[in-house]
């Protein structure tokens, strides 16, 4: 896991050296062990190394193979099958026993055939590839996007970075001068506030997201830019299925089919040169996690897991012991306090742009503690949206049922009742929960399923923003449009962004089993009745984790990583009143 960050001066003025050095040296957090610049006339590389695999000089990076250098940031688990196939092929002159280096030998392989490049990729990633021959450059992003990349665009250069704040560390970038003022501007904040995230649009003037799936093949003898079009696509996830009729034998080998394909993304993740360990919260997916490295592994397997004072409805540390010790882990628990909104201003530096979901607070101490005692950690991250085990599924399903039966004045009337009623900060509470499912269930299943999902309602953003037309009802018909959805949106753009920028913070890798593409597709073949099986979420994922782990662990509630930011504001709400209310 690195950092990356770079110049291409589109004029073929000569890269400083000092700017590359300048921007590297701005995520050194993202590689703090080795760290250089790579400059050849009007290209500059910068890269920032958290060694994994590989971790003697012959790594180092930016690597340069003849007229190829790469930036590289991720983890290519399947390079030694790669390097196999290419060795086959008679590729010999091996200097490392690395994946980088397998990507650079591909390239050079195929005769820079990039989409065969990355298509032939399982993993994660983001790099900057120079072919000094071609004089050709490629930004690319690995399928799921769980490694960022940004970049900037002019008539004169290309700027491109891990984080905006590589970028804003160019001499001709400012963060004040960089400010969209124009309309633009309010488009974005109204689906900030909806949505509590961003995509592809930064606030910053010209800076924007490569988007996961995407990259960038510049040509500097024939290169237009338009940074909505001259992005190329190499892979889009496929869309789930509908229901569909399953007899015993068939829900029996999409289990088999499910268990062995996780269990084969868990191995790949399991390969490294330092200490690993995974993060544990107690529920299906961390735990089954564990379950199967336990299965690979006969070392001591670390896991570590962080509860919350104050609501004890927010805290899953008890599960995480029981799992734990059930697989037999030599497990750590942190306890975050209120005082942990103190972070926040640390947090915003590393997140770079808005970003509303508190749980970056705890995934960042959790990363911190682990850090302390192992530099790689597996996650349950995408289980949810592959295997559709948000409690907002199960809400979109019921309501596609009740609309059908319920006029929706009858919804209206029992919204005005349930509003009279005062809720609770706890995470279950039922009134809250039935509120804004009664709201949501009065209008069509897209402008209901925004609304449970949105910070801020529809109405509300239109006010505040005056850009009702850019927050139209999302255009969704059934749950296999609502599960898409979430792994085009939710998934690269909240879930992934925390789970990176918060390991990131603490040099911590984290690797995710279950966004390898090939279980994201074959989780879009299974039936969406064996994905949500009456009100039972996630049914095929757990009758996989029968015999694995605890029947009272797999069929728990669902427990979303939640802070209990109403329980700490109502008894000091001054942290927030003294920024909110700042000059």
């Amino acid at each position: 896991m690195c950092g990356i960050c770079g110049v291409l001066n589109l004029d073929g003025s000569p890269v400083d050296p000092d700017v590359v050095l300048r921007m590297n040296n701005m995520l050194i957090h993202r590689g703090p062990d080795q760290g250089a610049v790579f400059v050849d006339g009007n290209i500059g590389l910068g890269n920032r190394r958290l060694a994994i695999l590989d971790t003697s000089d012959a790594g180092s990076l930016p690597m340069t193979d003849g007229e190829l250098t790469i930036a590289f940031n991720g983890e290519i688990y399947n390079h030694q099958d790669i390097r196999r196939e290419l060795e086959g092929r008679g590729v010999r002159d091996w200097h490392t026993t690395g994946d980088t280096e397998t990507i650079l030998k591909g390239y050079r392989e195929y005769d820079g055939d990039i989409d065969r490049v990355l298509n032939r990729l399982r993993g994660m990633f983001a790099f900057a590839l120079w072919d000094g021959a071609r004089r050709r450059l490629v930004l690319a992003r690995d399928r799921m996007g769980e490694k960022p990349l940004y970049f900037y665009r002019d008539n004169e250069k290309i700027v491109f970075a891990s984080e905006i704040k590589a970028i804003l560390a160019h001499p001709t970038m400012r963060r004040s001068s960089a400010l969209d003022a124009n309309s633009l501007m309010s488009k974005i904040l109204a689906h900030y506030l909806c949505d509590g995230y961003l995509m592809s649009y930064t606030p910053l003037l010209g800076i924007f997201a490569l988007q996961p799936g995407m990259y960038i093949d510049v040509p500097l003898d024939s290169f237009t830019f338009d940074p909505l079009t001259f992005n190329k696509l190499y892979y889009t996830p496929p869309k789930p299925i509908a229901d569909a009729p399953i007899t015993p034998a068939q829900e029996a080998d999409w289990r088999a089919q499910v268990l062995d394909t996780l269990s084969d993304g868990v191995r790949g993740c399991l390969l490294s040169d330092v200490p690993l360990g995974a993060f544990l919260s107690g529920g299906l997916d961390s735990s089954l996690i564990v379950a199967l490295m336990r299965k690979h592994s006969n070392s001591t397997i670390k896991t570590f897991s962080i509860g919350f004072s104050g609501d004890a409805s927010f805290d899953e540390t008890a599960h995480a012991k029981r799992v734990a010790e059930h697989l037999g882990t030599e497990h750590t628990a942190f306890t975050v306090e209120p005082q942990a909104l103190d972070l926040l201003p640390k947090l915003v530096w590393h997140y770079d742009q808005p970003f509303a979901d508190s749980s970056a607070i705890p995934t960042y101490l959790v990363s911190k503690l682990t850090r302390e005692h192992v530099t790689v950690a597996l996650t349950g991250d995408g289980g949810d949206e592959l295997f559709v085990g948000y409690e907002r599924f199960y809400a979109a399903a019921l309501a596609l049922k009740m609309q059908k039966l319920v006029p929706r004045a009858a919804w209206k009337i029992a919204h005005a009742a349930l509003s009279a009623v005062p809720e609770g900060t706890g995470y279950y509470n039922a009134i809250k929960r039935a509120r804004r499912f009664v709201a949501g269930a009065a209008q069509p299943i897209g402008a209901a399923y925004q609304d449970w999902i949105s910070v801020f309602s529809r109405d509300l953003c239109a006010e505040l923003t005056d850009q009702r037309a850019a927050i139209r009802p999302l255009e969704l018909r059934d749950l296999a449009d609502i599960v898409a959805y979430n792994i085009q949106t939710y998934l690269p753009g909240d879930l992934l962004v925390k789970t990176d920028r918060s390991s990131m913070a603490a040099s911590l890798e984290a690797r995710a089993p279950f966004l390898d593409h090939r279980l994201v597709e074959l989780a879009a073949r299974i039936p969406m009745n064996l994905k949500l099986k009456g009100s039972t979420t996630k049914y095929i994922l757990k009758q996989a984790a029968r015999g694995l782990l605890p029947d009272d662990i797999i069929d728990r509630p669902k427990h979303g990583f939640g802070v209990p930011m109403g329980t700490w504001l109502r008894k000091d709400i001054r942290p927030a009143r003294d920024i909110l209310l700042s000059p």
